[in-house]
C-alpha cells in the first residue's frame, strides 16, 4: 500500500537525491575554508574542509528541493516498506562517512563517537579498607 502524498515513488529517486546531496556537500566545503600559511615566506593557502554527511543535512537538502522525507526513514504505518533497503543504505553510508572522518582526523572524534553511539568504555575500580588499630575496651575501667 502506498501513501497517497509520496514525493518519491521509487527507491531510485531517493538514491538520486542522496547522490545530489553528496555533491552539494562537496560544494559546501568551499564555504568552510581552512587557512594555512605555508612555505618559508608563509604563503596564505585556503583549502575547503571535508564536510561530514549527516542525516539532518540530507533531510534539510530534500526539504529544500523535494519536500519532507522523514516519513520514508520512519516508515511508521508500513507505507514505505519498499524504501527500507535504500533508507538503510543511506543511514549506513552517513554513519560510515562520520566514523571514517573521525578516525582520519577530519572530524572531531569525540563528536563522531557521540553521534554514532560509540563509547570508549573504561572502568575504574576502587579498593581500600579501614585500618582500625586494636585498642583495648575502656568501658569497664574504674
Amino acid at each position: 500500500m502506498a501513501h497517497p502524498t509520496r514525493i518519491f515513488h521509487k527507491p531510485e529517486e531517493i538514491e538520486k537525491a542522496f547522490n545530489e546531496y553528496k555533491e552539494d556537500i562537496k560544494e559546501q566545503s568551499k564555504e568552510w575554508l581552512k587557512i594555512q600559511y605555508v612555505g618559508k615566506d608563509g604563503e596564505r593557502k585556503a583549502d575547503g574542509q571535508k564536510v561530514p554527511l549527516t542525516m539532518e543535512g540530507f533531510e534539510r537538502f530534500c526539504y529544500d528541493r523535494y519536500g519532507v522525507v522523514e516519513q520514508y526513514f520512519k516508515n511508521q504505518d508500513g507505507y514505505y516498506d519498499v524504501f527500507i533497503p535504500i533508507c538503510s543504505r543511506v543511514r549506513k553510508e552517513i554513519r560510515e562517512n562520520q566514523i571514517t572522518g573521525g578516525l582520519l582526523g577530519f572530524y572531531n572524534p569525540s563528536i563522531t563517537q557521540r553521534l554514532n553511539s560509540l563509547v570508549d568504555k573504561t572502568s575504574t575500580e576502587l579498593s581500600g579498607g579501614l585500618n582500625i588499630p586494636d585498642i583495648p575496651d575502656i568501658s569497664e575501667r574504674k
